[in-house]
């Protein structure tokens, strides 16, 4: 079904998709009823969450106990982030990808292979700048450019308007103009509930470990990794070997112009 097909049926379902049945990981990962999976699929609007992760925001997407959503920053880059994809695909987990426009341009056939294996494409904008360091008009612009290009590779047309309308903002540095703007278009903020701090230098097993802590102090919620990171694309099978040892669930999230494919 076309990209065009599905967002003209989810239009006339309105916002009354909220979200998808679970699936168990048997299921979703043939011949590995071992694997982590991915437990269900969340549709997420700004209609509804304009604005998700305490990292920035009051609240967070409606998730239970123990369910987590992956999301992974700075890409694509071809020395890790197809490691990551490697990682994820063995397991069948669904994650959310935030690109930079200028790695995109560079590397858009991982871009390609992110969504042919069922993740969902977010924006991080073109050159990952500070946002509110810049006039409203710059950043605005900043924003669009990388989308375009994010939308160029996936689609063969460079626009304004984003297929998978979730958008992250670099150093999670926002203002209320650029927030009010984004929320107008429809588009959802995503900041995070736990991150790996994997912009500093560390081993996979340090990470893993401080990853792990900080999942388990939460309990829930939206983790924010780097794919551009060695040590992040090395960590990775074990971090996800891992949650599912400590009964972790993961939850995948797309919107609903998407919802009818996944």
């Amino acid at each position: 079904m076309s990209r065009i097909v599905a967002l003209l049926m989810a239009t006339a379902a309105g916002l009354s998709l909220l979200a998808s049945p679970s699936t168990a990981a048997a299921t979703s990962c043939p011949g590995r009823p071992d694997a982590l999976g991915t437990a269900r699929t969340l549709v997420v609007s700004a209609a509804t969450t304009p604005r998700v992760g305490r990292k920035q925001f009051p609240d967070t997407l409606p998730l239970a106990d123990k369910e987590l959503v992956l999301t992974f920053d700075d890409g694509p880059w071809p020395t890790t982030t197809p490691k990551v994809l490697d990682a994820l695909k063995a397991e069948c987990v669904r994650a959310t990808f935030f690109l930079v426009g200028r790695n995109t341009d560079a590397h858009p056939q991982i871009v390609r292979r992110e969504y042919a294996e069922g993740h969902s494409i977010g924006h991080h904008t073109y050159s990952h700048p500070l946002l509110p360091h810049m006039s409203l008009a710059k950043a605005e612009a900043e924003i669009d450019r990388g989308i375009a290009r994010d939308e160029l590779a996936l689609n063969g047309v460079a626009r304004k308007v984003p297929s998978t309308p979730f958008f992250r903002f670099p150093g999670f540095l926002s203002s209320q103009p650029l927030l009010d703007r984004l929320q107008d278009r429809g588009i959802v903020v995503f900041g995070a509930d736990v991150w790996a701090s994997d912009w500093n230098p560390m081993t996979p097993d340090a990470e893993l470990q401080l990853l792990l802590e900080r999942i388990d102090r939460v309990g829930r919620g939206i983790v924010l990794l780097h794919d551009t990171k060695a040590q992040t694309a090395r960590m990775l099978p074990k971090l996800l070997r891992e949650l599912k040892a400590r009964g972790y669930s993961i939850v995948h999230v797309v919107p609903p112009a998407l919802a009818v494919t996944n």
